[in-house]
């Protein structure tokens, strides 16, 4: 018999609670930009995804200190979901003084955000790397002085012409699209939750491109 199961047999009779192994805290937070006016936008697939896993759990975003926050569970692991509150463009902010106040290290770190270069609907997670053109992306990583933290993009396509990309990325979704949204956006939370659980190799080896 293995040990460890011969471990927690002998826990059970001796009433003692079997301990869970692996209990850790994560920080995922979602990128968007807050205001009624940016709420159904393209750039705002953080903020939706986030709002998505919190809405499985019942939770209850609180308007905290440099954002939006609330936790779910998801087995033996601790989600502390963020939507910052700062704008894009200053999220480091709000994902630093998170991470300080939960303890998170930077390799229990999850920021999920849209992308330009996937077409829509696409999932893609990566440990770290660039930012590919993301501000919200570049100001987190200037704040933490590392770009190594994992991230889950959610592609938004590129159908916009010469100097329009602000106009696509701040505009609405097509119908198509939102056709589409629900069971991509649930394809995404059940990436979050995977890679909670089983880590970020297991998580890209079974969604990433789908």
């Amino acid at each position: 018999m293995p040990m460890s199961l011969l471990r927690y047999l002998l826990q059970c009779f001796r009433g003692a609670q079997p301990s869970e192994p692996n209990d850790m805290n994560h920080l995922v937070v979602g990128l968007g930009n807050i205001g009624d006016e940016y709420a159904a936008t393209r750039h705002n697939m953080g903020f939706r995804i986030l709002d998505a896993l919190a809405g499985a759990s019942n939770a209850v975003f609180q308007d905290k200190r440099y954002g939006f926050v609330t936790e779910v569970r998801v087995k033996n692991q601790k989600l502390i979901l963020l939507k910052p509150s700062t704008y894009m463009n200053l999220s480091g902010n709000a994902v630093r003084y998170w991470m300080n106040q939960k303890k998170i290290p930077v390799e229990r770190l999850l920021v999920v955000c849209d992308d330009l270069a996937l077409p829509f609907g696409t999932l893609r997670m990566k440990p770290g790397g660039s930012e590919g053109g993301h501000n919200g992306l570049r100001h987190i990583s200037s704040v933490l002085g590392t770009n190594q933290y994992a991230r889950l993009r959610f592609g938004i396509g590129n159908d916009f012409g010469r100097g329009q990309q602000v106009g696509y990325v701040l505009g609405d979704f097509s119908e198509e699209e939102l056709a589409q949204m629900d069971e991509r956006i649930n394809k995404a939370v059940e990436m979050v939750k995977t890679y909670a659980l089983s880590g970020i190799q297991q998580a890209m080896n079974q969604f990433n491109g789908k």
